[in-house]
């Protein structure tokens, strides 16, 4: 019997990226709700530093030392989470980021892209979430339950001009989260979801260079986009946790294969 229920306490959140901001403020705000969040990350001292805060403020939490792109890696933090929790309920597929040298400027045209930042974005965004997913939803289908949440983007649904790399592995990744929620209903439990958010324009580390100068104020692609934020302004990594919440809970029961926009009205304004 299902029932609009936001209720995810008791479970086991593995989250990768966590160190960063957006999956950090994921992790905190889980917790916050009684879920039990194993925080993977490259840089440990990051995820430690939250995993941290985690527990002094009542929480329970882990940091472990992850790379993602390493199958090894994947499969010792594995069995280090279920050494401590035992299960795993959901799966945030959180690492991800762009490179500057992946992105076209007025001086590096498209002819000259760096084909080295161009595979490191895609294998990050892309085969980094197909790992991980691997690794992970093993044991989702021996459980036969389990929810994966992918970080998708806006720029899934239409690319923005200049961050090619980015915006081809994101719509990859939105691609890759209605293929793995078909494959894991239909080879192995119908209890097992697999969603993906896509965060709109959030000041991050990753594109502050974009969309800012040094100063402060916003440069020319600043302005536009928040021109074409019909909400004017630029979300917070808070407002990403509620609706991958919402996503791992019975309220969303029915939800699979689903990217859900988290941009403001970015996807739907097309400026005019």
């Amino acid at each position: 019997m299902f029932s609009v229920n936001f209720d995810i306490s008791g479970q086991v959140a593995v989250i990768t990226g966590a160190g960063g901001i957006i999956c950090g403020t994921l992790a905190k705000e889980m917790a916050k709700k009684g879920v039990k969040v194993a925080l993977l990350d490259l840089f440990l001292e990051s995820a430690q530093k939250i995993a941290d805060e985690i527990i002094a403020d009542g929480g329970d939490a882990i940091a472990i030392k992850t790379d993602v792109l390493d199958r090894t890696s994947m499969e010792t933090a594995r069995e280090t989470v279920m050494e401590k929790y035992g299960k795993i309920d959901i799966l945030v597929n959180g690492a991800g980021g762009n490179k500057p040298q992946a992105t076209i400027t007025k001086d590096q045209d498209f002819f000259h892209l760096d084909l080295d930042a161009f595979k490191w974005v895609f294998d990050l965004n892309v085969t980094g979430a197909v790992l991980t997913t691997m690794v992970f939803g093993e044991i989702m289908a021996k459980q036969e339950s389990g929810n994966i949440i992918n970080i998708a983007s806006m720029s899934s649904y239409h690319p923005l001009t200049n961050t090619v790399a980015y915006c081809g592995a994101k719509a990859a990744v939105a691609n890759f989260t209605e293929w793995m929620a078909t494959h894991f209903n239909q080879n192995y439990s119908n209890n097992i979801r697999v969603n993906a958010i896509a965060p709109g324009f959030l000041l991050t580390n990753q594109n502050r260079y974009l969309l800012t100068n040094e100063d402060g104020s916003a440069t020319d692609r600043g302005q536009r986009v928040l021109a074409k934020t019909p909400m004017g302004r630029y979300g917070e990594p808070v407002e990403m946790a509620g609706p991958v919440m919402f996503l791992c809970s019975e309220a969303a029961s029915f939800i699979n294969g689903a990217v859900l926009p988290v941009d403001g009205g970015f996807s739907s304004y097309w400026g005019v």
